[in-house]
Formats: structure tokens, C-alpha cells, sequence
């Protein structure tokens, strides 16, 4: 299919959706598959205990605990160290020491843990040059060993049997594009954490496929960019067999399957697109009703665009969990790349766009027009309108099957929840405290996720960047999943704020046997403590 017929099946596919004629033969690029509403008791809840404030913005990240010292270790992105902090008595973190990394590069991006070992990745002093994991004692805090990475290494993550370590280099260009390295992802061998072997998954392979990809609906679109250029690998989730890699790949909503004994990139899937038009997945779509809560369905596509992946087994199949938080490329040096643009900037097709539609002029700021959406994908090349029109992120979270087909969505479910519930300031910014002010650009922008395994369930922890909470669901059923509590300890515009790396700490392995939730607070630079309490 070429990419203007591609556009043509969105157009039509947008029109049935606002009651017009319905397409025979619907893209395998659109999901269509979401919620239901379905709000139950809680049969948990979380209960703040403990937190510690690293400096203000930037300073607690992704957070990993080793049960062996009872120390936190804490990404500090505002210094570029990581955070030691004790947690023998996690009601009162106390900082240990901080690690500096600038033997091996600039800052650190990412920690994980494994049986007394710190794995952290650490990008360049030049962010495109390949970059560092560096393994520490967990107790003595020294460096046991390091290896080079590719260029950007933002996410690692251990094996679950700890023979593996997965690292997700992101490769991003620099400022003004002029220098594009490309993605990967580097698969450490840590059996002898002291002499580790590292192998790296590229996409070179995919480079001559560049064409097909798009076709697909894999975004490739960076300024004379190769496919392997293009991939900027984001999140890392894997099987329980260890066989297994999933990553996700935010600017292309893709994601990557890597088989990690051969350190290969089996294949591309790419993510599709979510139908606004479609009820129970309506949005907010501009900060400028009101303020507002005017969640309707619009004639608009959500880009997936998924940031945090989990992986958990059901009857020996293995389903994904994201966290759909969206991200555009914008890059302001020259000749640089932006891809971002207002609805109300863009020439419409007014025969697809039509007052009745819309409720009025489409491109009026309180409809459509504050709505921020990718100048690459919707154009009509033979009239130079948009026929169709895609925003960044699905304001939700989805369940996913082991080749990336999409078996459950959460719909507009966590807009509508954050409507009512407490300490949940509708689509407000994680910066500020008015309602509805992210309403035009990804609402409250779901970016963490964690699983647990608590008594015969499963949960998921969803953490909302800008409203600055976490949702909890139970996903036990992935066909199925439903809510069952939310915490937040932001205090309008204090408190905990942009929710970034989510960590689960399971009762047989926590410092006082409860299951703990700990959640590294990007923008106060706060690291929050929860106690799981099943009821």
C-alpha cells in the first residue's frame, strides 16, 4: 500500500467513525480495541511511608533497590550521580553516598540491580559518542568492571536469572541533526560480572526494508536517516525464559523483538494508531474550554508511542504492558528537524473536517486547534492538506501480546478517573496546577510501569508524568483488565511531581517485609516509599 493510500484508509477510516460511511476492509494499522469502564473496590491500596528529597528538578529518576545492602540507588539526572540511599528503614531513606560517574561519561541515565551488583548506564561526555555500563558493589560502592555500550544508553536492565544484562542505547542526533548515530541494543554477558562480554542488536539489517517498514506503519522520518539511525530504542522488557527481549521504540511506535542468546533484532512491529473517533476513547483536546473537562471523541489518531514496557506470563503466554506516554522529535539548532505543529496552523481537508464534526470550526483553540500533532504523517501529497491528523501518545496504557498485537487498551479511562478522584488535578502539568493545561498535548501523559505479582494476581503500576500520580490496576485477566486504586502525594503545585521510574520490591525481599512501591519523582526530585496493603 503506498503511503497515500495509506492516508486515504486513515481519512475514511476517520469519517466512519463520525458516522459517515464505514470502510469494508479496516487497516491492520488502527487499533480499535479498548475498555470498558468497569471501576471496582479497591483490593489494594498504597500507603505513603517514607520519602526522601534529592534537590529539586531532575533529581530522583529510576530508582533500583538491592535487598542484600537495603540500599536505593537513585538516578540523580540534575547532577548527572546516582544516589545511595539506605533503606533499612524505608519510612526514613537516609543518603548513604553519591556516585559519581564522570570517569565514564557525562551523567547517568539509568541503575538496575541484580544479587549485590549495580549496573548503570552512562552516556558520553559527547551524548552521540557510544557509551558506558559501569558494574559497582552494591555494599563497598566500588567498580567491579565496565564495557562500552552504543550512544545514548538511557534504559538497562538485568536478566531475570541475572545472567543478562539488556541495555537500550537511544542514539539520539545531536542538537541541530547534523550527527545521527545510530540505535541499538547492547546485551551484556554477566556470568563473570568481573570480565563481562557485551554483543550489540543493531538495525542494520532492516536499512534495505526502509521503504516496507513504512509501509507497515513503522515511522522512519529523520532527515536522512537509515532505518538504524532512525530506531531509538527507549524501554526494555523481558520473558521470563530470558530468551527474550522487548523494546520499545517511542519516536518510530514500534517496537523491536530481540532474541537475546543470538544479540539479534528478530523484527520490527509496528504499534498502529488509536481512533479518537471511536467511543471510550475520546480526549480532552484543548486547554482553552473553559478550563474545563470536555472529553469527547474527535477526529484524530493517537501515535502510541509507548515509553516504559513490562512483561508478565498467563497460562505460559507472555503479554506486554506500556505505558503510552508519546514524544516528538524537536530539534532546534540549524538546520535542525521539528516535527510538532497546532492543528490550528495546519491546511485542513474542510470536507473531512467539518463544523458538524467538530462542534464548530474545527481549528477553533477550543476544539482542535490547540491540539498538538506530527507534521510527518496526514499530509495529502497531491492537494497538500491533511486529510488526517496524528497526536502524540494514547493517554493510556495497553496490553500487548508476545508479537505486538494489541489485546487490550485502557481507552480514555485514565482521563475520565482523574476527573474525580483526589489529589488528581485534571490534565494539569506536572510544573503547574491548572486544570486542563495539558489537555492539548498528551493529558496526563502516562510514562512508567511496573508489575507486580502479589498472592494469585497480578497488578499494574501506571505512573501519570504530568498529574503526577499512579494508577493501579489489576491486569490478572490482560483480556480484561479493571481499576482498583490511585496515590498521589502532590499538594497542588508541591508534592510529588512527574512521576518518572516506577520499582516493586516484593514482601520476601523488602527491608520490612511488606511489598513495596518506590517511585522516583522526576520534576520535585522526590523518591517516594508506598507500603502495599492487600485488603
Amino acid at each position: 500500500m503506498t503511503r497515500a493510500s495509506r492516508i486515504a484508509l486513515g481519512t475514511l477510516l476517520l469519517t466512519a467513525a463520525c458516522g459517515l460511511e464505514r470502510p469494508t476492509e479496516p487497516s491492520a494499522n488502527l487499533q480499535t480495541v479498548h475498555s470498558s469502564f468497569n471501576p471496582t473496590p479497591s483490593s489494594i491500596s498504597l500507603t505513603s511511608i517514607g520519602s526522601y528529597a534529592g534537590g529539586g528538578i531532575g533529581a530522583a529518576e529510576v530508582t533500583a533497590f538491592d535487598p542484600g545492602s537495603k540500599r536505593l540507588f537513585v538516578i540523580n539526572g540534575a547532577l548527572g550521580t546516582v544516589d545511595v540511599l539506605d533503606l533499612t528503614d524505608p519510612a526514613s531513606p537516609t543518603l548513604v553516598s553519591s556516585l559519581s560517574v564522570t570517569q565514564f561519561g557525562s551523567g547517568a541515565n539509568s541503575v538496575a540491580t541484580d544479587h549485590g551488583v549495580v549496573a548503570i548506564a552512562i552516556q558520553a561526555h559527547t551524548k552521540t559518542d557510544p557509551g558506558t555500563v559501569a558494574f559497582y558493589d552494591a555494599s563497598t560502592l566500588q567498580v567491579i568492571s565496565n564495557v562500552t555500550v552504543g550512544a545514548l544508553p538511557d534504559m538497562v536492565i538485568f536478566s531475570r536469572n541475572g545472567d543478562w544484562v539488556v541495555v537500550a542505547n537511544e542514539g539520539e542526533p545531536n542538537d541541530d541533526y547534523t550527527v545521527d548515530p545510530e540505535g541499538s541494543i547492547s546485551i551484556i554477558n554477566v556470568t563473570n560480572v568481573h570480565q563481562p562480554t557485551v554483543r550489540t542488536a543493531g538495525f542494520g539489517s532492516f536499512n534495505a526494508r526502509a521503504n516496507n517498514l513504512r509501509r507497515e506503519g513503522v515511522r522512519i522520518f529523520g532527515p536522512g536517516a537509515t532505518v538504524a539511525q532512525d530506531m531509538e530504542p527507549e524501554y526494555v522488557a523481558i520473558s521470563d525464559d530470558n530468551r527474550t527481549a522487548w523494546v520499545t521504540l517511542q519516536e518510530n511506535n514500534a517496537l523491536a523483538i530481540v532474541d537475546i542468546r543470538t544479540a539479534t533484532v528478530t523484527s520490527i512491529r509496528p504499534l498502529g494508531y488509536k481512533n479518537h473517533g471511536l467511543a471510550g476513547n475520546g480526549i480532552d483536546a484543548s486547554d482553552k474550554d473553559g478550563p474545563a473537562v470536555n472529553i469527547r471523541s474527535w477526529p484524530v489518531f493517537g501515535m502510541y508511542m509507548p515509553d516504559a514496557i513490562a512483561a508478565y506470563s498467563v497460562n505460559g503466554q507472555t503479554y506486554l504492558v506500556t505505558a503510552n506516554e508519546g514524544d516528538a522529535r524537536d530539534y532546534p539548532g540549524a538546520p535542525g528537524f521539528a516535527e510538532e505543529a497546532r492543528i490550528k496552523s495546519l491546511p485542513l481537508n474542510t470536507a473531512i473536517f467539518t463544523d458538524a464534526i467538530c462542534g464548530g470550526p474545527c481549528s477553533n483553540d477550543a476544539r482542535l486547534g490547540r491540539l498538538t500533532v506530527t507534521t510527518t504523517l496526514g499530509m495529502n501529497p497531491n492537494t497538500g492538506v491533511y486529510d488526517a491528523l496524528y497526536a502524540f501518545g494514547a493517554r493510556s496504557f495497553s496490553i500487548w501480546n508476545a508479537t505486538g498485537q494489541q489485546v487490550w487498551d485502557s481507552g480514555d479511562q485514565l482521563e475520565q478517573l482523574t476527573t474525580s478522584l483526589s489529589q488528581a488535578n485534571f490534565n494539569a502539568s506536572n510544573s503547574a496546577n491548572s486544570l486542563d493545561d495539558r489537555s492539548d498535548n498528551k493529558g496526563p501523559e502516562p510514562e512508567g510501569v511496573v508489575l507486580a505479582q502479589l498472592g494469585a494476581k497480578t497488578y499494574a503500576f501506571i505512573g501519570l508524568e504530568r498529574v503526577g500520580g499512579v494508577m493501579v490496576y489489576d491486569v490478572t485477566n490482560p483480556m480484561s483488565p479493571f481499576f482498583v486504586a490511585y496515590a498521589s502525594n502532590r499538594a497542588g503545585s508541591g508534592g510529588d511531581r512527574g512521576p518518572e521510574g516506577l520499582a516493586f520490591v516484593p514482601a520476601n525481599r523488602s527491608p520490612n517485609k511488606k511489598p513495596l512501591l518506590i517511585v522516583g519523582n522526576e520534576v520535585s526530585g522526590t523518591t517516594r516509599i508506598y507500603e502495599i496493603v492487600l485488603h
